[in-house]
């Protein structure tokens, strides 16, 4: 699994692509349609879900972090600011060296670029969430017809892209996997435009409720 740019400084805003992309061959190089752009927010039209470590500075905003973390003591990484956000009184996380941290489900808001909690937290240790249906192309036999060259170099071109914030991404089953913060289809059929259908598959950290 390779992690974003620059390990987690992410979860800010996805894309909102309006321009039309024209399918290109998948990692002969910088195929993002007028080169790069800023990325724009994609707003949720209600409450989500998200699982992933609750982080704060002494003095700064806690952040929801759901991409990579990085495994240091106290750990490090970063995401989208978690407003409102108060340590609850359950004992589930740790501060050292003026930072408190603690892995959480998060119920709640986002408008593109910050959380707001709108149900009490879930420490990931006492959390069992709902069984979802396995997407049908990890099976063996629904495997892509992409070479795993192909996936790697897809895999590089997307690490330097701007107007799409991949958190991690990782090939299997003959598709590349990629993770963001949010997508409501919008980065997915974008994708598919530029690079063709059933090349990358796009993850929501966040999910709808």
């Amino acid at each position: 699994m390779r992690p974003a740019r620059a390990l987690i400084l992410l979860a800010a805003p996805v894309l909102l692509l309006a321009a039309c992309a024209t399918p290109a061959d998948p990692g002969a190089g910088d195929v993002v349609p007028g080169g790069p752009g800023e990325p724009q927010p994609i707003a949720a039209p209600g409450e989500v879900i998200g699982q992933g470590t609750v982080l704060q500075l002494d003095g700064e905003d806690a952040q929801f972090c759901l991409g990579p973390v990085m495994e240091s003591y106290p750990p490090q990484c970063s995401g989208p600011v978690i407003v409102g956000w108060e340590w609850p009184d359950d004992g589930m996380y740790e501060s050292a060296n003026g930072v408190t941290w603690g892995t959480y489900a998060l119920t709640g808001t986002w408008d593109g670029v910050e959380f707001t909690p709108t149900q009490p937290a879930i420490p990931l240790a006492l959390y069992d969430p709902m069984m979802e249906e396995p997407d049908p192309r990890h099976d063996p036999e629904n495997a892509g017809d992409n070479s795993e060259d192909l996936l790697l170099r897809v895999q590089d071109e997307l690490s330097a892209w701007t107007d799409v914030i991949v958190l991690s991404s990782y090939t299997e089953n003959g598709y590349l996997w990629a993770d963001v913060t949010y997508d409501d289809g919008t980065i997915q059929s974008y994708l598919d435009e530029v690079y063709g259908p059933d090349v990358v598959i796009v993850q929501s950290a966040l999910r709808d409720l």
